[in-house]
């Protein structure tokens, strides 16, 4: 199977389960939960994990055409608003399903939503194109996250590992206090690097946190008018399933790593030292290579599929994928036990000189 291929079935496989679940309930709607609750650890577990794009130390090529990266995120930033629409139709009654059908197409569309559509519209909002980027930005608007449009570029990748990011979590902190943190201090710190911006380029109006808000806003009034009180009620959980996965993604990828301060105050460069990897033959596809996110915090703009590992030597590693560290986190006593050795090691590690693979790697 070809590279879009192993991304294109592990990321869209779940959409006619879903389909099927929102009006037929029954098995469909445990097949989708089964797919990412048990499918997709086992998996990971029993394939073999896939080469790098520059298995030969080169660098990765580039796209065959412009924009030929941005094809499956695209569709399946535009399946979201399908499926935003058929989860809410369904957990609301409307497609005759009973309540423990309803709670389980809600759950699943979550998850679809947190693993699947959050790295595609991440992706969309590193664009440089226009429509793409609006695209990402309408998802998670519809997502009531529209702020991490702007806190994610702005603020996380260039203060990342620092008290000015609030999407790195401190190494001790638990998941829930870290959640209030960072979501409140990304909206913040996001909207004050706008105001900065709109500042130095001379522009006035209402900027972009009118759109997150507005649009927001507007998702939920849609909701409410096409199903009631239930469909508020059911949009917002779902946002609630959703937001949850996108600051567990956030927290377990940088939980703890710091950057250092370098003679005369500057702080050190951005590095894969600065990002937990967790690659996965299975899960990476699902999340469109989520798990090799030192590479994404070296080269934003590369494409999904062309993103690196450089292994235990250049990025410290999860000792899970990504999905089940995630759930790990959920439990703050278990997620400190389970990272208390491999975030010492890490740092006894830095404290050595790099091999020169590693430092060509960075």
């Amino acid at each position: 199977m070809t590279e879009t291929g192993r991304f294109a079935l592990a990321t869209l496989l779940p959409l006619p389960l879903l389909a099927a679940g929102a009006v037929a309930g029954g098995v469909f709607v445990a097949a989708a939960l089964l797919y990412f609750l048990v499918t997709v650890t086992l998996l990971d577990r029993l394939l073999p994990e896939a080469g790098d794009a520059d298995a030969a130390g080169k660098a990765p090529a580039a796209p065959a055409a412009p924009g030929a990266g941005d094809l499956l995120p695209v569709a399946i930033g535009v399946a979201h608003f399908g499926v935003l629409v058929l989860a809410l139709a369904a957990v609301t009654g409307a497609t005759g399903l009973g309540p423990s059908e309803r709670a389980g197409l809600l759950l699943a569309a979550g998850l679809w939503m947190g693993q699947v559509v959050h790295p595609a519209a991440h992706e969309l909002i590193h664009r440089r194109r226009r429509w793409p980027f609006a695209l990402g930005a309408a998802v998670y608007t519809s997502l009531l996250y529209g702020h991490h449009v702007s806190a994610h570029r702005l603020v996380h990748h260039p203060f990342v590992g620092t008290d000015d990011d609030p999407a790195t979590a401190w190494a001790g902190e638990g998941f829930y206090d870290y959640a209030l943190r960072a979501w409140t201090g990304a909206f913040a710190a996001g909207h004050a690097m706008e105001a900065a911006r709109a500042a130095r380029r001379g522009r006035r109006g209402p900027g972009p946190y009118a759109a997150y808000t507005g649009g927001g806003a507007g998702f939920l009034l849609a909701g409410w008018l096409a199903f009631g009180w239930g469909g508020l009620a059911a949009h917002l959980l779902l946002v609630a399933v959703v937001q949850t996965q996108i600051l567990l993604a956030d927290y377990v990828q940088h939980y703890g790593l710091t950057r250092a301060r370098l003679p005369g105050g500057r702080l050190e460069p951005v590095g894969p030292q600065h990002s937990w990897d967790a690659p996965a033959p299975f899960s990476g596809a699902l999340m469109l290579n989520a798990g090799r996110h030192a590479d994404h915090h070296a080269h934003p703009l590369r494409p999904f599929g062309d993103l690196r590992s450089g292994g235990a030597a250049a990025a410290p590693m999860l000792p899970r994928p990504l999905p089940v560290m995630a759930a790990i986190a959920l439990v703050p006593p278990l997620w400190r036990r389970v990272m208390r050795v491999p975030l010492a090691r890490w740092e006894r590690a830095r404290r050595q000189p790099r091999p020169a693979a590693a430092t060509a790697a960075a």
